[in-house]
Order: structure tokens, then C-alpha cells, then sequence
């Protein structure tokens, strides 16, 4: 008897305490987002809407951008075929050689984007160019870079694919084929680097191979007593110097 009071009683108050509840619940507003796409009679509108939609597509390419409009391509390829040469699988981190390469990215760079940020970037966030205006003097550092370090042969390339007449000067040049030249340039720059650099490695490998054939030693892999030799050859010319130095110069 007292059980089924005790479980009358908790329906009870399960009927009586649900409507106050609902009732209570009510009076919380609940937000409310909905998206409405319908028609505008100003035109600046749907400009604004199209200048939105295009910076979120350039801060979605700007990794590429870094890539191809700057020196960050001809570093990160001399550092890759320096860590082949050397024979290294993990050391240094492939995230470790970006992050070097990116910084002395931005120390090569830096004149340029000085120059950028003085004509274009400033008087922009001033008012006193507009974006179309700042877009055009804010591509020209650019472009003097890419056309200091691209060559002749890659430009006329593009040029023929394009179908477009012979410029003039370089001016005449639109940006899209430069920028493909450019990182084809780069990209020949890069692996002429990378041969050189595999040329005192290899001739490590080939001393040490020599050495073991002669000794009968055949079951030794020669990488492994070839590496710490290349290793300390790296270490003794201060090798890391010699390497950032002279890629850092390579640019005009």
C-alpha cells in the first residue's frame, strides 16, 4: 500500500510540475538564423557581395601564392635534395626544413613586401588610394622580383602557349605568365643547386664503397659507414653557412 502511494504520488507530480514546465519553456526565446538570398536594385550590393567572395578565395589560395611569388620554392627544394644527399630519412624533420625555409622567406622577401606595404598596403588602409589602384601598385615590387629572378626562356614559352603577340617590354607582360615562368625558373635554379650539392656526397659514397669492395667487406651497407663521414665533412666547412649563404645570394 504504501509502495503504490509512493509511485501515485511521483506520477502526481509529474502530471502537475509538465505543464509548468512547458509553460515555463515557452517564455525562453529560442534564436532564431535563416539565410534570405533574394533580389537588390543596388548594384553595390552585389559588388560587395563578389569583393567578400573573392578575398575569402584569396585567403584560400594564399598558401599557394607564397609558394610560387616568392623565393620559398628555389629554399625547400635545395633543402630536400640536401637532406637526400646527406642520406638523413627523418633528420632534420621535413617541418623543421619548412619552417627554416619560410623564414629565410621572409628575409629575402622583406624588401619587397616594404615596398608593397609603402605604396599600396598604407594608403589603402588610409583611404587614400582605392583597392583597384592599390592592386595594381602593390604588384609591381612583386613582379620585379619574379621578373629579377625568371628567365627569358621560360617567359617565351607561356608567351607561345598563350598565343599572345610578342610584348614589347616586360611591362606588357599580364601577371598570369609570369608567375608560371617564374616558378619554372625557380624550379631549374633549384635542382642545379641540388646537383652540386650532391656531387662531394657522392664521391664519399663512391670512396667507401671502393674501400669495403677491397676489404671483402660486401655485407656492410656502405650508407651506413658513409654517413657519419658526410656527416662531419658537413659539419667541418660549416656546411649549413655555405648553403643558406649562397641561395640567399642567388637572388639578384
Amino acid at each position: 500500500m504504501k509502495k503504490f502511494a509512493f509511485i501515485f504520488g511521483i506520477l502526481l507530480i509529474f502530471f502537475v510540475a509538465t505543464p509548468v514546465f512547458a509553460q515555463q519553456s515557452t517564455t525562453i526565446p529560442i534564436p532564431k538564423i535563416g539565410i534570405n538570398i533574394g533580389t537588390s536594385e543596388n548594384p553595390k550590393d552585389v559588388s560587395v557581395t563578389l569583393q567578400i567572395l573573392l578575398l575569402m578565395t584569396v585567403l584560400s589560395l594564399a598558401p599557394s601564392i607564397l609558394i610560387m611569388t616568392t623565393s620559398y620554392l628555389r629554399i625547400i627544394i635545395v633543402f630536400h635534395f640536401l637532406k637526400s644527399a646527406l642520406g638523413t630519412q627523418s633528420m632534420p624533420p621535413s617541418q623543421l626544413l619548412a619552417g627554416i625555409a619560410l623564414f629565410i622567406t621572409f628575409f629575402v622577401m622583406a624588401p619587397t613586401w616594404s615596398k608593397v606595404n609603402d605604396t599600396a598596403l598604407k594608403p589603402l588602409m588610409d583611404g587614400k588610394i582605392k583597392l583597384e589602384e592599390a592592386y595594381d601598385k602593390g604588384i609591381e615590387p612583386i613582379r620585379e622580383f619574379m621578373f629579377k629572378n625568371v628567365r627569358d626562356e621560360d617567359l617565351a614559352l607561356f608567351i607561345n602557349l598563350a598565343n599572345l603577340k610578342r610584348p614589347e617590354n616586360r611591362n606588357d607582360l599580364p601577371t598570369y605568365i609570369v608567375i608560371p615562368a617564374f616558378a619554372l625558373s625557380e624550379l631549374r635554379a633549384g635542382f642545379i643547386i641540388g646537383f652540386f650539392l650532391f656531387i662531394p656526397f657522392l664521391m664519399i659514397d663512391m670512396i667507401v664503397s671502393s674501400i669495403l669492395m677491397s676489404m671483402g667487406m660486401m655485407m656492410i651497407p656502405p650508407m651506413l659507414i658513409s654517413l657519419p663521414f658526410k656527416i662531419l665533412l658537413f659539419v667541418l666547412v660549416d656546411g649549413w653557412n655555405l648553403i643558406v649563404g649562397s641561395v640567399v645570394r642567388s637572388f639578384s
